[in-house]
């Protein structure tokens, strides 16, 4: 397997381009199922993450294109002929499970394997099902597919989530736009990638209202059409990104970056230490001499702090003066990359949810081991600052989320190269 050797050399100086957000892209790909007309994504990312969401559509006899060195998505459920989303495909991602709503709203038949992804936590697929029989689809588990039906097409209703499931908010959201008559989502997700997939379906010819919102309103259409949809930045790699400067010293504009996408996570940011400025471009994040302070972070849905700025955030507090505390309260078993920093000389503690950093004045590289996407960034951003080399393996992981990552670092001055397997 391919692996990152990580030098620590320094502060890093110049400017990082924030891509769109796969998140957006993996939801707003599906919404092309809704409609024989095309659909066209610019601004999409590069990622391995995305050529599978659109192995996934051709399966189902949609046609994916590539356009403009990848960044723009020609889409078309025009030819749409098959009704089942094989194993084969879905076990490589989990966000395969969003062709259900759309499938099963357009077809009334859709058959879907139980998805895969990341080794995070259990992540059900239930409050998906519910909601989807809340508008009057028949659900089956079988031989580890997901059979539902819907032969009279779906109905609007009131779907009330127990706890905020920002998938299931995009397969209800999807499907509603379809169904005859109301729907109204409570406890909706209110990520960003939400409202961009609202806008994106509105240009289609939807009709919602409270996007971004606690309760979004759907009044169900007959049809959706075709439209031209820009991809919403990545928030999860623009805080990323941030955390660079911020673990090595000097001064990085990240292009195309918005506070509004990471408050939470920079009002963090700023109690360690780190100063951030809006810009003509973007957002400009500088550290300066001494060392950062330690803080206490609970993860939480939007607007809160990002599940999946943890881990980096960890890697930073491990240089932090003082006691910080981090508690995971999305996903169980999302502390993997914990033991890994350990071997640089990282001290944490991990009880269940919680891990407790206590930060030490210098890190070493030393070979580690990727366990999950956002784990195998930390670890690069600790090579960034620890003394030596760090070779980080399983890198196979940051391909499905982060578009040309080490260009994108060595362009600020990062000493980081890819070495095949």
């Amino acid at each position: 397997m391919a692996a990152l050797l990580v030098t620590g050399n320094g502060p890093l100086h110049g400017q990082i381009p924030i891509a769109g957000a796969k998140n957006a892209c993996l939801t707003l790909m599906p919404a092309t199922l809704l409609s024989d007309e095309p659909l066209t994504l610019t601004n999409a990312p590069r990622l391995s993450d995305i050529s599978t969401m659109s192995d996934l559509l051709a399966s189902l006899g949609a046609e994916v294109r590539s356009l403009r060195d990848g960044q723009v998505l020609a889409l078309s459920g025009h030819g749409l002929d098959n009704h089942k989303a094989d194993y084969e495909i879905v076990r490589k991602m989990r966000a395969s499970i969003l062709v259900l709503g759309p499938l099963l709203a357009r077809t009334g038949h859709a058959v879907v394997s139980l998805p895969g992804g990341c080794a995070i936590g259990a992540r059900p697929v239930d409050l998906h099902l519910t909601a989807l029989e809340t508008l009057g689809a028949e659900m089956e588990l079988r031989d580890g597919y997901v059979h539902a039906r819907a032969p009279k097409g779906l109905r609007g209703g009131r779907i009330v989530f127990p706890i905020v499931s920002v998938g299931a908010t995009e397969n209800a959201l999807m499907a509603a736009t379809l169904a005859r008559g109301t729907t109204v989502i409570e406890n909706a997700a209110r990520e960003p990638e939400i409202v961009d997939l609202a806008e994106c379906l509105v240009r289609m010819g939807a009709r919602i209202e409270g996007a971004g919102s606690g309760t979004i309103t759907i009044e169900g259409v007959e049809r959706l059409g075709g439209a031209t949809h820009p991809v919403v930045t990545d928030r999860i790699e623009l805080g990323t990104y941030m955390l660079a400067p911020a673990i090595c010293g000097g001064e990085v504009e990240l292009l195309g970056g918005r506070r509004d996408l990471v408050g939470a996570f920079c009002d963090k940011l700023e109690e360690t230490g780190v100063s951030i400025a809006e810009t003509s471009g973007g957002l400009r994040v500088s550290r300066g001499d001494g060392r950062l302070r330690a803080v206490d972070v609970a993860t939480a849905p939007y607007p809160g702090f990002p599940t999946d700025l943890q881990a980096q955030m960890m890697a930073l507090l491990t240089l932090a003066e003082g006691v910080s505390v981090l508690e995971e309260t999305i996903f169980e078993n999302r502390f993997m990359h914990a033991p890994e920093l350990a071997r640089m000389g990282a001290e944490i503690d991990v009880h269940g949810g919680t891990a407790t950093v206590t930060g030490v004045e210098r890190l070493r590289g030393a070979p580690v081991m990727a366990t999950d996407l956002r784990a195998s960034v930390s670890l690069i951003l600790a090579g960034l600052a620890a003394e030596g080399e760090t070779l980080v393996s399983r890198v196979y992981h940051l391909d499905r989320g982060y578009e040309q990552v080490v260009r994108k670092l060595r362009g600020v001055g990062a000493r980081i190269e890819r070495i095949k397997g």
